[in-house]
């Protein structure tokens, strides 16, 4: 494989150098560009969501990394493409949302970027810009003659994106199969708008870039370039960003900034010099001292990779006050106004309300089964004392310091439920 060392651009040298190159196309020609001067590159974000999630944060700090080396990132979202849906890496096809919601999240997504990319009108300040721009002023019939012709169903058909599906006797609906071909003339529109010689993406993405690559090479005879990150999931085999109580989001309307930093301070043993690398800016020497701790020390390691990534996000206050919450609450065994708080009518307390009922509409568990292993295993604690008894009433009784009701779930997860 391919060394920093044999890379003469920075940016490709630091890409290689923390673990984010997959896969490049014309690795010296692109290498050589970079090399010369500042470059453009984009990555594309549909609006599927109000919030960004953990799984995402790779491309954005792509972005990040392209700006920290003196060249210029585009962001574009995709109100033209999220009216399509991305097939790539489903099963089924995604539901459509309609026109209010594409905008609404458009208004929610667009503030995440600034927190990790500085926007501006100088040459190496990072543009923003949204494909319904161009995509919506398409005729169907001019959209074909002009695009269409350059693309055969032979070579779409071998993509991963449709493989995968049509292998496993999913449909893949025409509409889906057209996002490719919008994606190649995103490429295209911004070559021509902003000089843009290389779209970035997930390693799921390589064949819908290729083919903005290889539109722009045959229509402008213009470089331009394709780069991939791996997929990124955990030493266990997790997929990045999934758990058990559902999606790691980036806002903190979705995910308190406590709970965000509990994320990565519970990060597998063997994926904290990894994570390191990709989701902090920390020197790579630096980096190479806290992954060579071993035994307990290498949660000082797992509290550094926290610290870091919440302060990138949320700003160095929150980052602090999660730390200092976390150490309140597991090594001094008390209580923080910066755990996260669970709200019940106070009159639920009266008759009382099952705690395995409690633990789940808390968020402390997924399920009740998953409680009731929870208490089996000793894992459960009310007011950090061990509850055998999931299915017992919790009440008024129990509310502790603070006037609320500190439940734990082994030794990484805590919630507050506060009478209100």
């Amino acid at each position: 494989m391919t060394g920093p060392n044999d890379f003469h651009s920075d940016f490709l040298r630091s890409l290689q150098a923390r673990g984010y190159i997959h896969q490049i196309s014309h690795p010296e020609e692109l290498d050589a560009a970079a090399a010369r001067g500042r470059i453009a590159a984009y990555i594309g974000f549909d609006a599927t969501a109000a919030s960004f999630h953990v799984g995402n944060l790779v491309s954005i700090m792509l972005l990040r990394r392209l700006q920290q080396a003196g060249h210029r990132p585009i962001v574009v979202i995709g109100g033209g493409t999220t009216k399509v849906g991305d097939p790539s890496g489903k099963d089924s096809t995604r539901q459509l949302l309609s026109d209010d919601q594409i905008t609404a999240n458009i208004a929610s997504l667009k503030t995440t970027f600034a927190k990790f990319l500085t926007f501006g009108d100088g040459p190496g300040d990072a543009v923003l810009v949204d494909n319904a721009e161009w995509l919506e002023r398409f005729g169907y019939i001019q959209f074909l003659r002009d695009y269409g012709v350059h693309f055969t169903i032979n070579r779409m058909l071998t993509f991963d994106s449709v493989k995968l599906r049509l292998d496993r006797e999913q449909p893949l609906t025409f509409i889906e199969f057209n996002y490719m071909l919008m994606q190649a003339v995103d490429f295209l529109e911004l070559s021509r708008r902003y000089d843009c010689v290389l779209q970035m993406g997930g390693s799921d993405q390589w064949g819908n870039i290729v083919n903005g690559v290889d539109l722009i090479r045959r229509v402008d005879q213009k470089p331009a370039f394709a780069l991939t990150t791996p997929l990124i999931t955990t030493a266990s085999g997790a997929k990045m960003g999934k758990t058990a109580s559902g999606a790691v989001w980036l806002n903190a309307e979705q995910l308190a900034p406590y709970d965000y930093w509990q994320f990565w301070r519970n990060t597998e043993d063997a994926d904290v010099g990894r994570f390191l690398r990709l989701f902090t800016d920390l020197p790579l020497d630096e980096i190479a001292q806290l992954e060579a701790l071993q035994g307990a020390e290498i949660n000082e390691a797992k509290k550094a990779l926290a610290n870091a990534a919440t302060a990138m996000l949320h700003g160095s206050q929150a980052a602090e006050h999660a730390a200092e919450a976390a150490r309140v609450a597991f090594e001094q065994g008390g209580v923080s106004a910066d755990l996260p708080t669970f709200e019940i009518p106070r009159a639920a307390l009266a008759p009382g309300i099952g705690l395995a009922i409690l633990a789940v509409d808390a968020g402390l568990a997924a399920s009740r089964s998953e409680v009731r292993r929870l208490a089996q295993g000793g894992g459960l604690r009310v007011n950090d004392t061990v509850e055998a008894d999931a299915n017992r009433l919790v009440t008024a009784a129990d509310l502790g310091e603070g006037g609320v009701i500190k439940l734990a779930a082994g030794k990484k997860k805590i919630v507050l439920v506060r009478p209100v």
